[in-house]
Order: C-alpha cells, then sequence, then structure tokens
C-alpha cells in the first residue's frame, strides 16, 4: 500500500479501458474519485455498480464509460438518472452498452469474483426481462446434485474498485464503519484497491467484528476529507438531500449538465475546491 494524492493514485492505477467499481450503498460512496477520473480525461471505461446513482450520470455524461454492469440505476427517491438514459437512447456523449441485473444477482456476482470462482449460483431465481440486457452474464443450469434448476452468474471481478471509507493507518488497512453494502465483496473481486479515506491514523481503533480491509488488498490510499459528500459519512457528515433533489434539473438537459461539470469539476483543482465551490466548506 502506497499513501498518495487522489490524483497520483487514478493517474497511477486506473487506466482507459478497464473496468471499474465505485462501490458504496448510499452510504460512502466515492464522489471524490469519479470527479478525479473525470478531472483526468479517462475515456472507455466498464462501470460496475450495485444502485448507480449521481456519480454514475455525472461520469457517464462527462464521457467517461461506454459500458455499465449494474442493478437499479436511479437517483434515489429523486427520479431518473438523465444523463444515464441520454447516454443509453441517444448515444450522448457516447453510446453506453448496459449489462443490467438484480441486486441479489449483482451481490452474487461479487462474492464469487471475490472467492475467485467463475459463478455463483441462485435458487429460486424468477424468470424475467433482464436477460435480455445482460449478454449471456445468466444462464439456467442443473445442479449436478440435485438435477434442479438452478441460475448461474457469472462472478464480477473489476480491475480496480475504489471505495471510501472513515480511517486508514499508516500500514493501508482500512477501517469502514455503518452500512457497507457490497464494499467489501467488491474489494476482494478487484485486481486492485484504492481507497480514499476521511483521515489516515495511527491506530484504527476498530470495535471487535469491525469491517477491516486488510493493508495487502489496498494498492493506495488518499485522504480526501469530505470525499463521500454529497453522500454521507457515518460519523463525520450526513448526506446533502438537497443536492440529489438539484440535481435533476441540473442533468436534465445537455447544456445545463456541461457547463454544471465545466464549473465544478473540470474548473476545480480537486475535492476541496469543488467543496469551497459549493460553500460545504469555507
Amino acid at each position: 500500500m502506497a499513501l498518495m494524492s487522489l490524483s497520483e493514485a487514478i493517474r497511477l492505477h486506473v487506466k482507459d479501458g478497464m473496468s471499474v467499481a465505485l462501490e458504496g450503498f448510499t452510504h460512502l460512496i466515492p464522489f471524490a474519485a469519479g470527479h478525479e477520473i473525470i478531472r483526468q480525461g479517462i475515456r472507455g471505461l466498464h462501470l460496475i455498480r450495485m444502485t448507480p446513482d449521481l456519480i454514475y450520470d455525472q461520469m457517464i455524461g462527462a464521457g467517461v464509460a461506454d459500458r455499465l454492469t449494474f442493478s437499479w440505476g436511479g437517483n434515489p427517491g429523486v427520479g431518473s438518472l438523465h444523463r444515464l438514459r441520454d447516454a443509453v437512447e441517444n448515444g450522448w456523449p457516447v453510446k453506453l452498452e448496459i449489462f443490467e441485473h438484480s441486486h441479489g444477482e449483482m451481490a452474487a456476482a461479487y462474492t464469487a469474483g471475490a472467492a475467485r470462482l467463475p459463478f455463483a449460483v441462485m435458487k429460486g431465481h424468477s424468470d424475467n426481462d433482464l436477460a435480455a440486457h445482460q449478454s449471456g452474464r445468466t444462464t439456467k443450469m442443473d445442479c449436478p446434485f440435485t438435477g434442479a434448476s438452478v441460475t448461474a452468474v457469472r462472478a464480477v471481478n473489476p480491475d480496480v474498485t475504489i471505495l471510501h471509507a472513515q480511517k486508514a493507518d499508516r500500514a493501508g488497512n482500512v477501517l469502514i464503519e455503518g452500512i457497507v453494502g457490497a464494499v467489501k465483496e467488491a474489494a476482494f473481486a478487484a485486481g486492485k484497491v484504492i481507497a480514499t479515506v476521511e483521515q489516515v491514523v495511527d491506530d484504527l481503533g476498530a470495535e471487535k467484528n469491525a469491517v477491516i480491509l486488510p493493508h495487502f488488498l489496498v494498492s493506495a490510499v488518499a485522504c480526501v476529507p469530505g470525499g463521500a459528500y454529497p453522500s454521507y459519512a457515518m460519523g463525520h457528515y450526513d448526506r446533502d438531500n438537497s443536492f440529489y433533489i438539484a440535481w435533476d434539473d441540473i442533468a436534465r438537459d445537455r447544456e445545463g449538465f456541461t457547463d454544471w461539470i465545466a464549473a465544478h469539476v473540470t474548473g476545480v483543482a480537486d475535492h476541496r475546491a469543488f467543496l469551497e465551490k459549493l460553500g460545504v466548506v469555507a
């Protein structure tokens, strides 16, 4: 593990054409890392995520990705993701190929990837129309022991998983507190892991049964306070619900979105400047 700036971590580990998962389920969404990927002009990514929300809308609208593997995409509690929809329906700014799963399938795919298995098996999987949007990522098979019909789900192994957490120590062990979603599985399934954290400490002070990603799993740690804003980081700051509501108008048309990205992401040096621009920090 190496402690470095976020710009260095992205420049070193994220390249054009890679598969990249930015995980965090409502909580601890790595917005700062997503913005840095936009800022560095990386292209052709295959994005992966359970519940892609605003950060993927911003990245897709900025032309970062041409493929998306996901389960449920939307602005939680508000509505659609207009930039994602525009990329799928109209190819703006880049045609986006989608591979859509249920949440259960995505969780199973990450879990298989973390165990370095080729696929996961699901029982009682209902027939639905998602199979037409998965390019063969699921298939029916017979159980070799009982003969029962089950569904195989291809494992997901991102080239890079990026996550945000509360703390890392100087050895690179990363402590995640609160809702973890699929972060742990996405990290173990990945080729490399980049962690942004609220603080780097000498001692994590972890409670028993805490979720700690070990240092040998983590390729880079960057200290980025506020790195999950406008989502929340338990113990540090709350979710900014007003941002999620405002995003619906910002992203609704191409011109408004492009102006916002130019002013708030590509037009600022880093995440600290982004937070200052929004008046979140002085």
